[in-house]
């Protein structure tokens, strides 16, 4: 009986000791600092709760936007996650992209009064990201936006449960990237270009999820989100942009994998919207004519939008 209780002893200091490990929280805001009443989702006017509800959204690259491939190969325009953050979160409240790049969601959120945090494995990234946000007039002084270089596996360690009002991202696609770049999508005599027969992937780091192939990225990617979902606050929403992936004559429906493993590790779909990307595709060449129908992947995307059950 004694070795019983002995055992019992040593269990409960084990558990507590690694409940009681130090971890190194960020300090950053997540409050809201409006005055919604607490049943409202966002600060907007009923007028822009309809536009959102239309499931096709356009968005159009300001000046500010990054479109040289070189510094980046894949970059969202700002009002995709500026859209994304009005419509899901309050003033004051906390923005987290576990895959930032070069910083276009911390961006938005500081241009509307909310606070960001993003992270990535790239510290070329996070570093133009850096200087993005420097040069980016802050209008609001209540407001911080964090930048940090480490895994998104990571994340729990810095930020506290609950704390998070929206996760918006745009993660690799993928293997997307990890090809040559033919510009099919391009007219022929457009074609040859300075990116083309380049790989224009990320990173090569093995922890990348670039360099994984889709079934194998959305499960690293529900692995990720995983731990995140504690985060996040109850009810409240993530979004997730992507595309599928065709290669070898094939197309993979990376986004149904992806809400396989997002329902998997406890989120639920509440919406799907189409990212129509016709007014930013000009001069298309023809693609598998006259005998292969293949719709251009380049013309649309998803925007997967979840969140955390009650």
């Amino acid at each position: 009986m004694k070795k019983v209780k002995k055992r019992k002893k040593e269990i409960k200091i084990k558990e507590v000791s690694e409940e009681y490990k130090v971890e190194n929280y960020v300090e950053i805001p997540y409050k809201k600092t409006c005055n919604c009443p607490e049943n409202y989702l966002s600060c907007i006017s009923p007028k822009e709760w309809v536009k959102g509800q239309v499931a096709i959204w356009e968005f159009y690259y300001e000046k500010r936007d990054i479109r040289d491939k070189e510094i980046h190969p894949a970059v969202f325009p700002i009002g995709l996650p500026q859209k994304c953050i009005e419509i899901f979160t309050h003033k004051g409240e906390l923005v987290l992209d576990p895959f930032v790049g070069i910083g276009t969601t911390l961006i938005a959120a500081k241009d509307i009064e909310r606070n960001g945090i993003g992270f990535d494995l790239n510290p070329k990234y996070i570093e133009f990201a850096k200087k993005r946000l420097e040069e980016t007039p802050k209008i609001f002084e209540n407001t911080k936006q964090i930048l940090i270089c480490d895994d998104a596996l990571n994340i729990p360690k810095y930020l506290k449960e609950n704390t998070v009002s929206l996760i918006v991202t745009s993660p690799p696609y993928a293997t997307l990237l990890l090809r040559e770049r033919l510009n099919k999508s391009l007219r022929c005599d457009l074609r040859e270009n300075r990116y083309y027969k380049k790989i224009q992937q990320y990173s090569f780091n093995p922890r990348d999820l670039g360099t994984m192939p889709p079934k194998e990225f959305a499960k690293a990617l529900g692995k990720i989100f995983k731990g995140l979902l504690p985060i996040l606050r109850p009810k409240r929403h993530c979004i997730i942009n992507l595309n599928d992936l065709w290669e070898n004559n094939k197309r993979y429906p990376t986004h149904c994998y992806v809400i396989e493993e997002m329902e998997k590790v406890g989120y639920e779909l509440r919406n799907i919207i189409i990212w129509d990307k016709r007014n930013l595709v000009n001069k298309v060449g023809i693609f598998g004519y006259p005998s292969n129908y293949i719709t251009l992947s380049t013309t649309f995307e998803y925007i997967l939008d979840f969140w955390r059950p009650k």
